[in-house]
């Protein structure tokens, strides 16, 4: 038995970076972690799929765009289990490279699933089912969530897959049906759709990326049906057959009707995740089945906290690492003020991409703001002309008295890297004055963010 200052009970973007916090403020410090250090979002989320979705995009590129580029290609091919062997090495190197965070830090890396035990200790039981306990002054809880199936349809790894499964699945499906229009089901529908299977996307609701601003969203939708991905918006899901080698989905209008089939070789659903609670947390008060927790990020229980996925929405790894970050802070330095995530960046890596932070504008008119919208095009971009990336725009909305952020929108090549511009500016509370006022580089995508805001207030230039 071992004693720690803190045990950290999960190894993903809020456990370990709650972990390497901690051991930097000179405390004893084990992480806990089941499967591999980086947790879901390194080894089987963020990190892969950007690798698989990279390898997409120049493909599709090349299959489709060459001759845009001045280019001839005969007899171009690609070799799908490279395809997804290179997204499984890049995390391998990752992973590797926190287990070698751990080593530098001092942190104990204990292989295991985690649970709560009575009276400050923590128990772990390994792969062959030994149990081991250790004290601990303070646990940090951030095991995550994992892929949420439909009642009526449970995964079987083959024919219906979450996407851990789509990730790893060495043979490619001729033709794939995902349930679920988010960024998960849509950076899928992507990624499959490049390589030619035949991709249908199943969503209820009115259009796909539900939670982007809404122009974003059907400007999204023509793009990818463009490249031919099917979508069937305003429709669910009521049954499936999965007994004969393909799988068989009925589906109807959302607000009722005449049903269909759908029939495609593997289903992926994409409807959301479900909280992974550690061993022995029936002590621990939920909210909706996630860890309910104070401003400190302390949970029910005294001196056990919880951060990232595991305390819910809106479940995004730089989102997890933020929390784990303050309650480590909070938990040892009583005069240290957590604070709560309000203000984060949402990106969906698709192509294009799309890229937002704070208020949508029908988020805007429901609260009766008073805001003015600016935009600008990259097809006005000459950047984004140069370089062939001209679909898209920059959307950004302003508070009308004081000229401050209250939301940005991008859809189009680099939106995930140009949206960081949008949140430091957010942060410190940048006017439109203050955003005309910075020189950007020419010619480069991120000018489209310094006219956009111009065309709000009416000193764009180029449009």
């Amino acid at each position: 038995m071992a004693s720690y200052d803190l045990i950290v009970i999960g190894g993903g973007p809020a456990g370990y970076v709650g972990a390497i916090k901690a051991a930097q403020l000179g405390k004893k410090v084990a992480c806990i972690e089941n499967d591999r250090a980086g947790g879901t979002c390194l080894n089987w989320g963020c990190i892969p799929t950007k690798a698989l979705l990279k390898n997409a995009e120049l493909y599709h590129t090349l299959a489709h765009r060459a001759d845009e580029f001045g280019l001839k290609i005969e007899g171009l091919s690609y070799d799908w289990e490279k395809v997804i062997s290179r997204s499984r090495q890049v995390s391998d190197k990752l992973a590797g490279g926190i287990e070698f965070l751990f080593k530098k830090n001092k942190i104990d890396y204990i292989r295991g699933t985690g649970g709560l035990a009575a009276n400050g200790k923590v128990e772990v039981i390994d792969a062959e089912g030994n149990a081991e306990i250790h004290n601990a002054e303070n646990v940090l809880i951030a095991t995550g969530c994992v892929s949420r199936a439909l009642p009526f349809l449970p995964f079987d790894g083959d024919k219906v897959i979450g996407s851990k499964e789509a990730l790893t699945r060495t043979d490619q499906p001729k033709s794939i049906v995902i349930i679920g229009a988010g960024a998960i089901g849509i950076e899928f529908a992507y990624f499959y759709n490049a390589y030619g299977t035949e991709v249908t996307v199943v969503e209820m609701v009115d259009t796909i990326l539900p939670v982007e601003d809404n122009e974003v969203s059907k400007t999204l939708e023509k793009s990818l049906a463009k490249q031919g991905i099917k979508f069937k918006t305003r429709t669910k899901t009521t049954s499936a057959d999965v007994s004969g080698s393909t799988v068989k989905l009925t589906v109807e209008p959302a607000e009722g009707g005449e049903s269909e089939v759908i029939e495609a070789d593997v289903c992926l659903v994409a409807v959301g995740v479900q909280a992974v609670l550690p061993n022995n947390a029936e002590q621990l008060k939920l909210d909706r089945g996630y860890i309910e927790t104070d401003d400190r990020y302390q949970s029910s229980i005294p001196n056990v906290y919880a951060a990232g996925d595991i305390i819910g929405p809106p479940w995004l790894a730089h989102v997890a690492s933020y929390e784990a970050t303050q309650a480590v802070e909070g938990m040892f330095d009583s005069n240290f003020k957590p604070k709560k995530v309000t203000l984060f960046p949402g990106c969906t890596y698709c192509h294009p991409e799309v890229a937002s932070i704070g208020l949508t504008e029908e988020a805007c008119k429901e609260q009766k703001l008073d805001y003015r919208v600016g935009k600008f095009p990259f097809a006005a971009s000459g950047r984004a002309l140069a370089v062939a990336e001209a679909e898209g725009f920059v959307k950004i909305i302003f508070d009308n008295k004081h000229g401050e952020i209250l939301g940005a929108h991008i859809i189009g090549a680099g939106a995930t890297e140009l949206i960081a511009e949008m949140g430091l500016a957010m942060n410190l509370e940048a006017t439109n004055e203050e955003i005309e006022a910075t020189i950007h580089a020419h010619p480069t995508l991120a000018e489209a963010i310094h006219e956009a805001t111009g065309e709000a207030f009416g000193n764009a230039v180029h449009i």
